[in-house]
C-alpha cells in the first residue's frame, strides 16, 4: 500500500491468495511498518488498525496470519515445535540484530528446535554493495558474506549473512537459492526496477 500500486489490485491479490491457502481475510493478516530494525512482535489475537514498528513478528496461536513484505531483502520464516514467525532482512536489520532477536523471541513462547526457511531475495550477482558497508558486514558476520556481482564489483551474499546469524544461534536453514534481480517474471526486485511492488511471506500455524 505505500510503492504506488494500485490500493483495488493489492486487496484483489491479497484476497486471492488468502482464497486460494484458506486463509483468513487480509484484514486479519499481521503486517508490520518495517524499518530495517530488530523490533519482534508477539502476537496474539487480532492486529491493530495501524502496523506496529517491527522487523519480525512470531506467535504460538494457531490461525494467526503473518506477513512480511519484500523487494530484494530476505524473507525468513522461522518455526519451532509449537510456534512460528516471519522476519524481514535486509543488510540493515543484519547488524541490529533482527535474526539473533527473532530466535531469541520464538524460543521464549515456543517448544523444540528453531529451523529457518529463506525466501526470495536479492543475490551477489545483482547486489553490488559499498566497501565501507560491506566492511562492517565482514566484519560481523565473517569473510564468507563477501562475493562479487555478475560485474566483478564488490557485493554482498545477503542470503549466506542470514545463514551465519541463523547459525550462531543454533539455528538450522534452509535456502530455497531464488535471486528476485534475476528473474523479472517471478519476483519483484527494487534492486532491478526502482519502482516495484512487493512479495508477501506469510505463514500460520494450522490446528494440530
Amino acid at each position: 500500500m505505500h510503492v504506488g500500486d494500485d490500493p483495488a489490485a493489492v486487496v484483489e491479490n491479497r484476497t486471492r491468495v488468502a482464497a486460494a491457502l484458506g486463509l483468513p481475510a487480509p484484514s486479519e493478516w499481521w503486517f508490520l511498518d518495517q524499518v530495517h530494525g530488530a523490533d519482534v512482535v508477539t502476537v496474539t489475537g487480532s492486529p491493530p488498525a495501524t502496523p506496529p514498528q517491527a522487523d519480525a513478528a512470531i506467535t504460538n496461536r494457531v490461525g494467526i496470519p503473518l506477513a512480511v513484505l519484500t523487494a530484494d531483502c530476505a524473507p525468513v520464516a522461522i518455526v519451532s515445535d509449537d510456534a512460528l514467525g516471519v522476519v524481514h532482512v535486509g543488510w540493515r536489520g543484519l547488524l541490529a540484530g533482527v535474526v539473533e532477536a527473532a530466535v531469541t523471541a520464538l524460543r521464549a513462547i515456543g517448544t523444540g528446535p528453531v529451523r529457518a526457511v529463506i525466501g526470495p531475495c536479492v543475490r551477489p550477482a545483482h547486489y553490488e554493495f559499498g566497501r565501507g558497508d560491506l566492511d562492517r558486514l565482514v566484519a560481523r558476520f565473517g569473510p564468507s558474506v563477501e562475493g562479487r556481482s555478475a560485474g566483478g564489483t564488490t557485493a554482498l551474499d545477503l542470503a549466506r549473512a542470514v545463514r551465519v546469524a541463523c547459525a550462531e544461534v543454533g539455528v538450522d536453514t534452509f535456502d530455497l537459492g531464488w535471486c528476485t534481480a534475476a528473474d523479472p517474471d517471478r519476483w519483484f526486485s527494487h534492486r532491478r526496477d526502482g519502482t516495484t511492488g512487493r512479495q508477501a511471506l506469510v505463514a500460520v500455524m494450522e490446528a494440530g
